[in-house]
């Protein structure tokens, strides 16, 4: 079961939120937040896997909120969710450590589907945002030359970086190499390490920007 906790400030749109993912067996509702403090708070004492997160929000927006609760709970993931399409809001949220971002303008599939992909180790972005954001994220990236990438990586620690940026999921990596999801979360680990990179969304920026792809 997933257990997401919803952070939007209209209780018209979080009841919406709700009723539409949990359409879905496998995710349910533990918690609601009008604002970000709240959602400091409501971490401490439920277990949550995934926070949908509204961006302006009163007393503490969710970028701030984001910020806070990846320094001090990195396993949650952060779905930001915002009417606002606008590229510096997401970069702040990716800078932040959000490992998503989605319009409300999304229907109920694509906000399903970014959850899952979001737990199972993806990236999501909607599609209006990405071809904004994600030039301006690359020139953010310091480059590594390939010959010193060769010498920084192994072959295998290559061919997860690879499929990182192709936007793979940890367990779809593990299939296709043949590894189990447990050695893929370890070595990517390791290579998060070695490149100074602080979570998966560099990464596959990486791989873009070296022309590992």
């Amino acid at each position: 079961m997933i257990n997401v906790l919803i952070a939007e400030d209209q209780a018209i749109v979080r009841n919406g939120l709700k009723m539409i993912i949990e359409q879905d067996k496998e995710i349910k509702v533990v918690a609601e937040a009008a604002d970000g403090k709240v959602v400091l708070e409501l971490v401490k004492s439920h277990h949550v896997d995934l926070i949908l997160m509204d961006v302006r929000m009163p007393v503490m927006d969710g970028l701030e909120a984001t910020k806070r609760i990846r320094a001090e709970y990195p396993s949650i993931k952060i779905l930001i969710l915002t009417t606002f399409n606008d590229e510096e809001y997401a970069i702040k949220a990716f800078r932040e450590g959000a490992n998503g971002f989605l319009l409300k303008s999304a229907d109920g599939v694509s906000l399903i589907n970014s959850i899952k992909s979001c737990l199972a180790g993806g990236m999501s972005i909607h599609d209006d945002v990405a071809a904004k954001v994600m030039p301006k994220l690359l020139k953010e990236n310091k480059p590594v030359k390939q010959t010193d990438l060769i010498d920084i990586l192994t072959d295998r620690e290559i061919e997860i970086v690879q499929h990182v940026g192709l936007g793979k999921t940890n367990k779809e990596i593990a299939g296709e190499l043949f590894l189990s999801v447990g050695t893929v979360k370890n070595q990517l680990t390791q290579i998060l390490q070695k490149l100074d990179l602080r979570d998966r969304t560099q990464l596959a920026i990486f791989a873009v920007k070296n022309d590992l792809i």
